[in-house]
């Protein structure tokens, strides 16, 4: 699927369908391909957008997530948007719960699949080193159930993202971000309608981590999707858009005639 990126002052950003505003939130090794099934699926009944975060660009002073969740709302409030549905993968899903607690009033529902913000054990909580590309290789199909789904061109991807400087230093102040904001305080203040979709073989949020973001959010369903890792959009994307569908349609989010 092509992607045509547009642009509007210092946001770039993919914009496909029409409807209601379904955000899409990429991880930090997370391409916009990654989403390429969500956008086929979902932009036939909403106006979906992938804002290109400005993980690599920020001042490395101010490389952190909460960062990242004031570029979002920028770019909501650039737009014009005053109810959106967000959807995150890992560090996105991280970034969209930082917004949801900032701006509650604009999110009209929450999806989260492998998220962020309690736990998270990146690269088997090893980060990967320079130049070894098989390494790196095995740390990428560390993100999936099955080793397959991690393509030359994704470890090409991470590869060349790892022996960037400016960018791996980048990646490690956002992990370290996700380590100290911690949500478990903040996660009984989020109201509105939260979808949780987890792969059962997750080892970066494993299990127990979505099982505790159920606990906490209190408005919060959670579906499980078998032999699936941290990425049920990528690895099992026919399950993952069924399950979502239905609870939108649940959640009154959606209406199909």
């Amino acid at each position: 699927m092509h992607f045509e990126l547009k642009k509007d002052g210092e946001f770039e950003y993919l914009d496909e369908g029409k409807g209601p505003v379904m955000i899409v939130l990429h991880g930090l090794f997370g391409a916009l391909s990654n989403f390429q099934h969500v956008v086929h699926h979902f932009s036939k009944y909403y106006r979906v957008i992938i804002p290109l975060m400005p993980v690599y660009t920020l001042p490395i002073i101010d490389t952190n997530l909460k960062n990242l969740a004031k570029y979002i709302e920028r770019f909501i409030n650039q737009k014009g948007f005053d109810k959106v549905i967000l959807l995150g993968n890992s560090m996105g899903g991280h970034v969209g719960l930082i917004y949801t607690t900032m701006c509650q009033e604009k999110v009209d529902a929450l999806i989260l699949t492998g998220s962020s913000g309690l736990y998270e054990n990146a690269f088997g909580s090893t980060y990967p080193r320079k130049n070894d590309y098989e390494f790196i290789k095995s740390r990428v199909e560390y993100t999936f159930y099955d080793p397959k789904v991690a393509t030359k061109e994704l470890v090409d991807e991470v590869f060349a993202l790892v022996n960037d400087k400016s960018k791996a230093i980048r990646s490690i102040s956002l992990a370290k971000s996700a380590i100290r904001h911690n949500m478990r305080h903040e996660l009984p203040n989020i109201k509105v309608p939260v979808c949780l979709i987890w792969g059962r073989n997750d080892n970066i949020t494993p299990p127990e981590v979505a099982e505790e973001f159920h606990e906490k959010l209190v408005n919060s369903d959670l579906y499980w999707i078998d032999q699936c890792g941290h990425a049920p959009m990528m690895e099992k994307p026919e399950e993952f858009n069924r399950i979502l569908t239905e609870w939108l349609i649940l959640r009154n989010k959606l209406v199909i005639t």
